[in-house]
């Protein structure tokens, strides 16, 4: 990049920094996580979408006091009827969502698994210090750190402090169990929260230049006798109550305020 390209790419940063965020993006893999935030901001389904023709991605749209909120659901898989969950689809409808909408600030939400001897519990929020991959082993070097792929989450100090959220570090892989290797990586990442999705959004992110915030709510501690599928689908309801309340808090909080306010 020439230091004339630099320098108003600088410039540019530091404007979006003191302007008043406008349009967000909260991208969610699961219906049932979505729906009750789509109700309480009183969103409407877009039908003329701003994405591809045929791909099932859902996007509810509308105003909530002075922010234009945007939530994007993956939508059903178009051959199984499940949700979309993974790093596949959370990455194209990143990066679809930011191309289509320009938001000024992107929330990852959704459920997770939280490890014990971290200090995660059932129920607790998370929000994300920085996101890395656990599944993308490469033992080579350099490819071996692309392979983790870690990336910052935008810094919220006055948000974290104001709603008294956890903070912890994020590790990402497209399985819902645990392999020893997916363990042995988590254990290197000093993760304390596991999802499916949230380096795949932050790789894009980044990619565009669009800061983005991760909340996580803990269905299932990964590091218990429990098994993970059966303790996710157990306490998917709870949990995902104690999420849309923490994310209408994070919505409440940043409306009027710019990003070098959070």
């Amino acid at each position: 990049m020439a230091p004339t390209e630099d320098k108003q790419e600088v410039a540019e940063e530091l404007m979006a920094e003191k302007r008043s965020i406008s349009t967000i993006v909260i991208i969610i893999a699961m219906q049932t996580e979505a729906l009750p935030l789509v109700n309480k901001f009183q969103l409407k389904e877009d039908h003329d979408s701003v994405f591809p023709k045929g791909v099932p991605w859902v996007r509810y749209c509308g105003t909530y006091k002075d922010l234009n909120i945007n939530i994007i659901w993956p939508g059903k898989d178009t051959v199984l009827g499940v949700d979309s969950v993974g790093t596949v689809s959370a990455s194209l409808v990143t990066y679809a969502s930011i191309q289509a909408l320009q938001p000024d600030l992107i929330i990852n939400a959704g459920t997770a698994g939280g490890f014990k001897a971290k200090g995660a519990s059932v129920g607790d929020i998370f929000l994300a210090s920085d996101v890395a991959f656990h599944d993308r082993r490469i033992p080579i070097p350099v490819f071996d750190l692309y392979g983790v792929g870690l990336r910052q989450a935008l810094s919220t100090p006055n948000l974290l402090k104001t709603l008294n959220l956890k903070v912890g570090k994020l590790s990402t892989g497209d399985s819902l169990d645990t392999s020893p290797q997916d363990e042995a990586s988590i254990i290197s990442n000093h993760a304390t929260v596991k999802d499916m999705e949230g380096a795949a959004v932050a790789y894009v992110a980044d990619l565009l230049k669009v800061p983005a915030i991760f909340v996580k709510a803990i269905t299932d501690i990964v590091d218990s006798d429990k098994p993970t599928a059966e303790e996710f689908l157990q306490n998917l309801a709870a949990v995902t109550a104690a999420l849309d309340q923490a994310v209408t808090g994070v919505v409440d909080f940043i409306n009027g305020k710019c990003l070098s306010d959070l």
